[in-house]
C-alpha cells in the first residue's frame, strides 16, 4: 500500500471517530470514506461550503456542526501553544503557532511576535491587513510597538492567501527595511516567516536576513 493510500485510510479512520452523532443510523466510517472520496483531502473537506457538505449522504446538521468545529479547535490548540511568558524553544513551535493563526485567512495579514532577551513571548500583534507591500507596512509602527513592550527581539510573519509560501522580492525588501529600522534601536530581527497552505518559509533559513 502506498504512503498516500495509508494516509488517506488514516484520515478516514480519524474522521470516522469524530463524526459520531447520537441516534444516526448511517455508519460513520462509510460517511467518512464518501467524504474523503468526494473532496480528496481533509483540507478540501473542511473548506467546503455548508451546501456542499449537506449534499453528501449521511451529513446532517449534527455532523455539519462537528466538521465546522474542527478547524476552530485546531486553531485554539495551536494558538495556546505560545501564550505570553512562554519560551520559544524551536522554530517548529513558532511555525505551528503562525500557521494556526494565519493559513486559513483569505486576506493578507502582517503580524509581529515580540520576545524578551530570553525569547519569552511578550505579545503577538496583528499590525497590517491588506496587500502586503512596501507601502502598506510601516517600520515606525513595528519599532514603536516593539519599544512599547520592551522587546529584545522580533519575529515577523505574513500570509500568502494563494497558498504559496515562497517569499517575493517585495517580501525581501520589506524585511530589509524592517531589519534596518529595528537595528537602530538595538532590537534583533530573528526571522520573517511567509505562511502558505500547510507550510511556512523562513527567510532566516534562506539567508535573507
Amino acid at each position: 500500500m502506498s504512503n498516500e493510500s495509508k494516509n488517506q485510510r488514516s484520515d478516514i479512520e480519524l474522521l470516522a471517530a469524530i463524526i459520531t452523532v447520537s441516534g444516526d443510523q448511517c455508519p460513520r466510517r462509510n460517511v467518512a470514506a464518501r467524504l474523503m472520496h468526494r473532496f480528496g483531502s481533509l483540507r478540501a473537506l473542511l473548506h467546503a461550503t455548508d451546501a456542499e457538505l449537506l449534499a453528501c449522504s449521511g451529513i446532517g446538521k449534527g455532523r455539519l456542526s462537528l466538521l465546522r468545529a474542527l478547524p476552530k479547535l485546531a486553531r485554539r490548540y495551536f494558538e495556546d501553544s505560545l501564550p505570553c511568558g512562554e519560551v520559544i524553544r524551536s522554530p517548529a513551535d513558532t511555525e505551528s503557532f503562525l500557521k494556526a493563526r494565519m493559513q486559513h485567512l483569505d486576506h493578507e495579514l502582517f503580524c509581529c511576535l515580540y520576545l524578551d532577551n530570553r525569547h519569552r513571548v511578550l505579545r503577538f500583534d496583528e499590525l497590517f491587513r491588506g496587500t502586503i507591500d512596501g507601502t502598506s507596512v510601516y517600520p515606525r509602527e513595528v519599532v514603536k510597538e516593539a519599544l512599547g513592550v520592551n522587546a529584545a527581539a522580533v519575529i515577523l510573519a505574513h500570509n500568502h492567501p494563494s497558498g504559496v509560501a515562497e517569499p517575493s522580492q517585495a517580501d525581501e525588501r520589506i524585511t530589509k527595511r524592517l531589519k534596518s529600522a529595528l537595528d537602530l534601536v538595538d532590537i534583533r530581527l530573528l526571522d520573517h516567516l511567509i505562511v502558505g497552505s500547510g507550510a511556512a518559509t523562513s527567510l532566516a533559513s534562506r539567508g535573507l536576513l
